[in-house]
């Protein structure tokens, strides 16, 4: 049996289980904040991030690991394990995947790098399914083809906490965010494909939140949704309140409460909150 080790970045949630997994290894984003770099979670947590992004001069920016994060990383991996397996974020979203590809290329354990087409706890969720098809004696080729079918039946909905920071940071135009600031509008985030995409527009954080409420029991009524993740920002009260809400609504479901992170709240905001589940149980 191979022996297989597990890379992600750091938009990935990493719980005490993973972060605990002798086999699991997270290579970190780049934060930039007033021209100063630094590594998600390790020099910068996520609640560091929130109080300094209400006293910067200029917009707040992040970039993904370079090639020689990732070639470093696998060349000492090289000389433990058969084969690098690495779950990283959307490529539509980031050049993470990118600089996997060419560093595996520039080294000698081969690489299968696999694209999320997701973030944050969702993305989590992947790296666990695939560690647990490896344990249960899948082949590669098997953990890929899982994998595959789980990602394309992921759907992820997210009140973003900032609509400034999401245009500042380049991720909404000036028209949108002037319209929604202007309208008080509540955008509703959806990740399709691997891209973000506005969903629905609402008036009130209310309507929102029923609205996401409502995607998940269509989904429940037509696939049976065993898992659902709430992905927040640094306010775990908000999430903590729509997990009861959630749990009474939909008592068969299982909830897990999840932050964002720092590289995310970046564009995101500490006040952003949703849900994501997968459809499909490969």
């Amino acid at each position: 049996m191979k022996k297989i080790a597990w890379v992600t970045d750091s938009t990935a949630y990493l719980d005490e289980e993973l972060k605990n997994h002798p086999d699991v290894y997270q290579v970190p984003m780049t934060i930039v904040l007033d021209d100063v770099e630094y590594l998600d979670g390790r020099d910068l947590t996520a609640e560091e991030l929130y109080k300094r992004l209400k006293t910067l001069k200029t917009a707040p920016k992040t970039s993904q690991p370079p090639v020689g994060a990732f070639m470093e990383l696998y060349e000492k991996l090289g000389k433990e394990y058969d084969l690098v397996f690495s779950v990283l974020v959307s490529s539509k979203l980031s050049g993470t995947v990118a600089s996997s590809v060419q560093a595996a290329q520039a080294v000698n354990i081969p690489v299968i790098t696999f694209d999320s087409k997701i973030l944050t706890f969702p993305l989590t969720s992947l790296l666990k399914k695939g560690i647990a098809l490896a344990e249960q004696g899948a082949s590669i080729e098997e953990i890929k083809e899982k994998l595959e079918i789980v990602r394309e039946s992921n759907e992820t909905y997210v009140m973003i906490g900032s609509l400034e920071q999401l245009h500042r940071s380049g991720r909404m135009s000036g028209m949108q965010f002037y319209l929604g600031s202007m309208l008080s509008i509540k955008p509703i985030i959806s990740i399709e494909d691997g891209v973000l995409n506005t969903k629905e527009k609402v008036r009130s954080d209310k309507k929102a939140r029923e609205k996401i409420f409502d995607y998940l029991n269509l989904s429940n009524e037509k696939y049976g949704v065993k898992e659902v993740y709430i992905l927040y920002g640094l306010h775990k009260e908000v999430a903590d309140e729509w997990q009861s809400e959630l749990e009474a609504k939909f008592p068969d479901i299982r909830f897990l409460s999840c932050p964002i992170g720092a590289v995310i709240g970046v564009h995101a905001g500490e006040h952003t909150i949703g849900i994501s589940w997968n459809n499909a149980d490969a």
